[in-house]
């Protein structure tokens, strides 16, 4: 063919031709004619993409937030739902458009919050206070420095920075809970009676009703679909080592690291901090310099505590007194850091300008660091040791694991015979989970899985946590089936006389209710169905004398008009029916109500109004950011 196009291609058109073909494939790339662009993210919200592993991060997230929340109740089948997805990258997509305004406004999370933060952490306490060597062996095993720790948590607390200023800002006036207490507390003047369940005259049911009646609610009687599945798993908890470490090598080892096993020198501090806005003018600096200049020159150690409490805006240690604890490097910013160190026991410093404002840091007490003797250390060097070597075991196991089990899809035999690890199994369980590892969210979205259940292919490496890992593949699938009529016919029968009798009650109420809008008397229409009235003189909210389902309807009627009252037939959700009057309604009596209800009432109100200005910020956001949603990655 090109031998055809050669000997055709002659003359001053081709050349041009040709010429245009070379400019192109030079201008754009060659690979553009083999190859297309494919985006690989699933948002992209401005210029910040969220990635699959975000989404899945997230997706798992959510998942083992609903189990851990519903239990027996949970459901895996949601989080297949393309609306919940979406509703998981939504929150995703929110989070980036906040993080992504606190940069454009200039707000920040102040060191101290996130320190505040840390040692709020009950992992690293010790007696119920902050302690630095907790701190940095959590740090170790986690392999993360302070640096990257603390940059984590300032992410997470960035997220709702704005959120708690608009809620922070947000005001709720006493006019707004009055009304709302009212209503709250409103009280209705009630009388109903109880209708009572029909007897029918017609108690037969057919083998043809009964056939017609399954096939219309098939779906009540179906088994849901299950799966069994086979699976491998390493647990490192269970991880048998070579030995155990010798002397030596942790003598080695503790030299090498001796400087960890040094306690470091930590100082007592007090403060006091004056904030600097963000992005402050050079007039708000100097009203800010001016204000700490004047604390710090009447400021001593007898009465530090008090100016302290009365002027740091520091809120999470004013009311200590301005009381920081025992500080060592590298705990707080540079700034605070060399300030710290520089001054004498007993002494007060000048304003400090840190990030978070003008510091002025009261020195109370010094304790000089110390190494801990080898003996002291070495139970801790051979734990580190031991789940140093368990870690090293584990992630080998688990890599080969993996490895294998993907290599050969259809099978866990090879990577079973090849690691000498034992084929485990699970019962039969449904979307909803079963017994031990079946009630895992992941291993449950895994085997039910297009890769896993449709075609037949071993699961990736399932991350467990704790150092423990799973690779299933399916063993038995039982496709969901309509249970036999001859098991469901006792319970299909009775479907039918129930719903006979629900349908007589719904009559005999419907026809009850028609007399007492016509201006029959309550009793006298009780009377004649063989029921009695019965009075609930202000009822409220609360109220324990009235069946539920009745209270309920109580309070969703309308008010009647004066002298006269509101019907309704309610359906007691047994088969029965009640016939139901509003005679009054009155607005709670907030003489009544404690302050402390009325102040939990307004946190409440205010946290509602805080977030409803916070979704408008966030729909605002939206309309103003380009965002970008694969819809094919989810």
């Amino acid at each position: 063919m090109l031998q055809a196009m050669r000997n055709k291609m002659h003359g001053w058109p081709s050349i041009v031709l040709l010429g245009v073909c070379v400019f192109a494939m030079s201008f754009f790339g060659i690979e553009t004619y083999f190859m297309s662009h494919a985006d690989s993210f699933v948002a992209k919200v401005g210029k910040q993409e969220i990635s699959q592993q975000d989404f899945q991060n997230g997706l798992n997230r959510a998942r083992e937030n609903a189990h851990n929340k519903l239990g027996d109740q949970f459901d895996a089948t949601v989080f297949e739902k393309p609306e919940v997805k979406l509703q998981v990258l939504g929150d995703l997509i929110d989070q980036q458009l906040l993080l992504k305004a606190n940069d454009d406004w200039g707000l920040r999370v102040p060191d101290e919050a996130v320190r505040s933060s840390i040692a709020a952490l009950p992992w690293l306490q010790q007696n119920g206070q902050f302690d630095p060597s907790t701190y940095r062996t959590w740090l170790e095993g986690q392999r993360k420095t302070p640096e990257m720790f603390q940059n984590d948590v300032r992410s997470s607390l960035a997220i709702s920075l704005l959120p708690e200023a608009i809620s922070d800002s947000t005001i709720t006036s006493d006019a707004q809970v009055d009304q709302l207490l009212s209503l709250l507390a409103q009280r209705r003047d009630l009388r109903y009676f109880l209708l009572p369940r029909p007897a029918l005259a017609d108690n037969q049911v057919s083998d043809a009703q009964v056939e017609a009646y399954y096939k219309a609610h098939l779906a009540d009687y179906m088994n849901p679909e299950q799966v069994s599945v086979k699976y491998i798993e390493v647990d490192g908890s269970t991880l048998k080592l070579d030995a155990t470490p010798s002397d030596d090598d942790l003598k080695k080892r503790y030299a090498d690291e001796k400087q960890r096993f040094v306690q470091p020198e930590q100082r007592l501090v007090s403060h006091i901090l004056i904030n600097v806005p963000a992005n402050a003018t050079p007039d708000q600096q100097k009203a800010a310099l001016a204000k700490a200049e004047k604390i710090a020159a009447d400021a001593n150690p007898g009465d530090f505590a008090k100016l302290a409490a009365q002027d740091s805006e520091d809120l999470g240690s004013k009311r200590q007194g301005g009381d920081l604890g025992w500080l060592e490097k590298g705990v707080t910013n540079p700034a605070f850091d060399a300030a710290m160190f520089a001054l004498q026991k007993g002494q007060i410093s000048k304003p400090i300008l840190s990030p978070d404002g003008y510091h002025i840091i009261w020195l109370r007490d010094v304790r000089s660091g110390e190494s801990k003797p080898f003996a002291e250390v070495r139970d801790q060097l051979v734990k580190e040791a031991t789940a140093a070597d368990r870690d090293r075991s584990y992630n080998d196991i688990a890599g080969k694991m993996s490895d294998n089990t993907y290599q050969n899809p259809a099978s866990l035999e090879p990577a079973a015979q090849a690691l000498s690890l034992p084929i485990k199994s699970t019962d039969l369980f449904s979307r909803k989970g079963g017994e031990g590892l079946a009630a895992n969210p992941k291993v449950i979205a895994a085997a039910f899985s297009d890769d896993v259940l449709v075609q037949s292919n071993n699961s990736s490496l399932i991350d467990l946590g704790n150092d423990h890992s799973v690779v299933i593949h399916v063993d038995k699938h039982v496709p969901a089936a309509a249970r036999p009529l001859a098991d469901v016919r006792a319970d299909v029968q009775k479907k039918i006389l129930d719903e006979r009798i629900a349908a007589a009650g719904k009559k005999l109420s419907d026809d009850a209710l028609a007399r007492l809008d016509k201006g029959e008397a309550m009793p006298a229409v009780a009377t004649a169905l063989g029921a009695q009235v019965k009075s609930v003189i202000e009822a409220t909210r609360q109220s324990t004398d009235v069946p539920a389902v009745l209270l309920t309807q109580a309070f969703l009627m309308p008010h009647p008009a004066s002298g006269k009252s509101q019907f309704a037939a309610v359906d007691m959700k047994d088969g029965t029916y009640a016939l139901l009057a509003v005679d009054k309604v009155q607005g709670g009596d907030l003489s009544k109500i404690p302050p402390e209800q009325r102040d939990s009432l307004r946190q409440q109100m205010t946290q509602a109004y805080g977030a409803e200005a916070t979704r408008e910020l966030l729909e605002l956001l939206k309309a103003n950011t380009k965002i970008k949603i694969n819809n094919s990655l989810m």
